[in-house]
């Protein structure tokens, strides 16, 4: 039994994906090892807050939680959000120093824990594997946070240092693999393992939140979940423009820096409606009131981030149309099971075109729906689970 360190900073109560994500590979993990996450004090929109503390130790099931005190300001503001990077990683770094680990997994949160992680595991002389869940600096340069100069390219040059540094690196897609891979990291070095999704469920399409998000559409093209930098949101809007009069309607369902843009087109085309994110129970019910689930990466973002919304659509058994770059996971994962569709994420026509295509093929969209069903057992979130656990134990051997 090997001891395990997970250094993130989002753990719950935090809501974040990678808190989600942290809490179910450190879970499985702890099957087999025994496992301590690092974390922080909850500040990602948390179910409940800490009061202040230096050191706080918790126990959930078998892995240990320590927290160290860093800052928990809201994450509206950039310069709260950043004080709560720089006080975990003030705090976290000498704690991972002193705590006994045979291997240190890292994730992106916050976006320097690699390096910080990796540093952490070469002062210590501990293996290292390394989780790329958002690559850094490239996503925060191409969401504008950073303009390309002297930092980045240093933060660039520590973060190759830090990919060289671990023993595996596992990222969530193939086109995230060939992004390291034109990195210099070594492909015998890099695992994929996706985060996954359910098993398998179709759900009955006569219920009131279905009913409630299809609203007044004969056709809905649906897109539910965070409406962030990382989609075609404008090719989306005006591929709606030129389907008006055609019967279909374009809903979105979430929230999100985008959903200013959103808003002014669902006031200028009645074929576009945003609609607030629904509560946990009721999202099998959203995912079974779509025609067509639209997954969309912006183009220079494909191996940048990788949406795992695709998953539990394909669980719920509904056809994709991947508004996303030929090279990306989401496109080449629709392009292998014939699940869906794949448009230019820059070609408003294109996407206007898949949607007629999809209306007029009531048969093909059945098809594709079984595909789908069929595409979410390989991609079932105990089977990832489990490749995670094998890659991290190839690591430690």
């Amino acid at each position: 039994m090997a001891r395990i360190l997970l250094f993130n900073q989002y753990f719950p109560p935090d809501s974040a994906a990678t808190a989600q994500m942290a809490a179910l590979v450190a879970g499985t993990l702890a099957e087999r090892h025994q496992v301590t996450v690092l974390a922080g004090r909850p500040s990602y929109d948390p179910a409940e807050r800490h009061p202040a503390y230096l050191l706080r130790r918790e126990r959930g099931g078998d892995v240990i939680v320590e927290r160290v005190g860093s800052t928990a300001f809201p994450r509206r503001r950039m310069a709260g959000r950043l004080a709560n990077y720089l006080t975990y990683l003030a705090l976290a770094v000498p704690r991972a120093l002193a705590l006994p680990a045979d291997l240190l997994l890292a994730m992106t949160d916050p976006p320097v824990a690699g390096i910080a992680g990796a540093l952490a595991a070469a002062v210590r002389r501990r293996r290292f594997v390394y989780n790329v869940r958002d690559l850094y600096p490239d996503m925060a340069v191409a969401g504008g946070l950073l303009r390309p100069g002297p930092w980045t390219a240093a933060w660039d040059r520590w973060h190759r240092w830090a990919l060289r540094r671990a023993h595996r690196v596992i990222v969530l897609g193939d086109d995230m693999r060939d992004r390291l891979v034109a990195k210099g990291v070594a492909p015998e070095r890099i695992a994929v393992v996706r985060d996954g999704g359910p098993p398998p469920t179709v759900m009955a399409a006569d219920h009131p939140v279905v009913r409630a998000v299809r609203g007044p559409y004969p056709f809905v093209v649906l897109h539910a979940g965070n409406l962030g930098f990382a989609g075609a949101w404008q090719t989306l809007t005006r591929a709606a423009a030129l389907l008006d009069g055609a019967g279909a309607g374009l809903v979105f369902v979430g929230d999100g820096a985008a959903a200013p843009t959103i808003d002014r087109a669902a006031e200028a085309l009645p074929q576009v409606r945003r609609l607030p994110y629904r509560p946990a129970d009721e999202v099998p019910y959203v995912l079974a009131a779509a025609d067509l689930h639209v997954v969309t990466v912006r183009r220079g973002l494909e191996g940048v981030v990788v949406p795992s919304k695709l998953y539990a659509v394909l669980a719920a058994g509904r056809p994709v149309l991947a508004v996303a770059p030929e090279a990306s996971d989401v496109a080449r994962i629709v392009r292998r099971y014939g699940c869906g569709f794949v448009a230019d994420p820059d070609d408003p026509v294109a996407v206007a075109a898949a949607v007629r295509q999809a209306m007029a093929s009531p048969d093909l969209l059945e098809t594709m729906g079984r595909r789908a069903l069929a595409a979410a057992a390989d991609f079932e979130r105990s089977r990832q689970l489990a490749q995670f656990v094998r890659v991290v134990e190839e690591a430690l051997a």
